[in-house]
């Protein structure tokens, strides 16, 4: 069974991705990568990598633009791509319709992973920006939406995922982001949570950057922190 860790590695630069890369293989389930590493590197970038990758570009545009995008990025191609749940339920179905058409016989899909609301969003910045009733409403309802429109599983933070496991079950996966162990600041997150409570409440994977990449020793965090959830 593949490891429940997902190590984001926040960077542009390829040859420092690559060396975080190869540090944290042997605990890693997958690596991240993110809009900053694409946009400098793009899908040339992302086959320098030997294991699965999660895309983390969010993306979000009218159906037929997510389309053309999603069928590109395929070519690489990630293991795990994001799409915004709230692009709405056309933009789904484009973005998985994409994902299906751009495999080639024999080879696993990208799997498409629907964000619901940002772990750095709270529910008074959430209202600030129009949307009432607080984060743990509304993704409910985008991930609903999401999983109805083909999504294979859905981005939230912890406090969402318990909820989240006992509407939808087993099937869909659920990666939590905006992991914090015990002790580490929470930098521009305002939605955390603990690795071992995070899969307590049923996420499939766990999303765990700069308390491993800013680590002395990233190797050591790594196992550390895969230790506590297996």
């Amino acid at each position: 069974m593949p490891s429940p860790l997902i190590v984001a590695l926040d960077t542009a630069a390829l040859d420092q991705a690559l060396h975080w890369a190869g540090l944290v293989a042997p605990y890693a389930g997958f690596i991240k990568l993110g809009l900053e590493f694409f946009c400098a590197n793009g899908p040339a970038g992302i086959a320098q990598f030997t294991q699965p990758v999660f895309l983390d570009l969010k993306l979000h545009d009218i159906p037929t633009t997510i389309s053309g995008a999603v069928r590109a990025i395929c070519a690489a191609p990630p293991a795990l791509l994001t799409v915004h749940a709230s692009g709405g339920p056309h933009m789904l179905e484009a973005a998985r319709n994409a994902a299906e058409a751009a495999c080639p016989e024999g080879r696993m899909r990208t799997r498409l992973l629907a964000v619901t609301v940002l772990t750095s969003l709270s529910d008074a910045t959430l209202a600030e920006c129009g949307v009432p009733g607080g984060a743990t409403a509304q993704v409910l309802r985008l991930a609903q939406m999401a999983l109805n429109a083909g999504a294979d599983g859905l981005v939230c933070s912890g406090h969402e995922v318990a909820m989240l496991r006992d509407a939808f079950g087993p099937a869909p996966l659920l990666v939590v982001p905006g992991i914090r162990p015990q002790g580490s600041a929470t930098a521009d997150q305002a939605r955390v949570m603990t690795p071992q409570h995070a899969m307590a409440a049923g996420a499939s994977h766990i999303v765990v950057g700069r308390p491993i990449t800013q680590a002395p020793d990233p190797a050591v965090a790594a196992a550390e922190i895969l230790d506590m959830v297996t």
